[in-house]
């Protein structure tokens, strides 16, 4: 984490809620990885994908940026991992860190924005890349919170794509379904 700045408590909901609210902008990259991984902030990405659920005329990510921000939440409620310490100090931050929320919110977005507009899948991918590495070397997260939020976003991703091909989303498929069960 060679762009870390100094340990911190956990963000309250208001500075997890209000974009950059928080945000130390020292070192340099530190500044350059809050920026880069802004559309994985709550609210900044649930307008992104709200945007690329408009374009699809569909809920299907919608519904997975729900889904896998709820799990996220669950998981960090129930789950506290040993102390992490960087320099002799205790970084209370990372206690329950774990699933990181942005990784996950920055994979929804890519594979929102790729539904959404196909042509920009390569420079998706790079943006996706690029904001895994710099929560790690902004001391955001440890490695292993981004690779469960980015696990995560799979699970959720691949749930959004299949309820999409069960055909459950379309236009009456459901009321037809409920009417056939009943």
């Amino acid at each position: 984490m060679p762009w870390a700045g100094r340990p911190g408590a956990p963000p309250t909901l208001l500075e997890s809620a209000v974009p950059l609210y928080h945000a130390s902008f020292h070192p340099a990259g530190a500044a350059v990885a809050q920026i880069v991984t802004l559309p994985g902030q709550a609210l900044v990405s649930l307008g992104l994908v709200l945007a690329a659920s408009w374009r699809l005329r569909k809920a299907t990510w919608l519904a997975a940026w729900v889904a896998g921000t709820a799990v996220e939440v669950f998981v960090r409620q129930v789950l506290t991992r040993p102390p992490v310490y960087r320099h002799g100090l205790h970084v209370a931050g990372f206690d329950a860190s774990w699933p990181s929320g942005h990784a996950l919110r920055c994979a929804i977005v890519a594979c929102a924005f790729a539904a959404a507009w196909p042509r920009l899948r390569i420079p998706l991918l790079a943006w996706l890349a690029a904001c895994a590495v710099l929560l790690e070397l902004a001391g955001f997260h440890m490695p292993t919170d981004v690779v469960g939020g980015l696990l995560l976003a799979v699970v959720v991703a691949v749930g959004a794509v299949e309820l999409e091909r069960s055909g459950l989303l379309r236009r009456g498929a459901l009321g037809r379904a409920r009417a056939g069960a009943g």
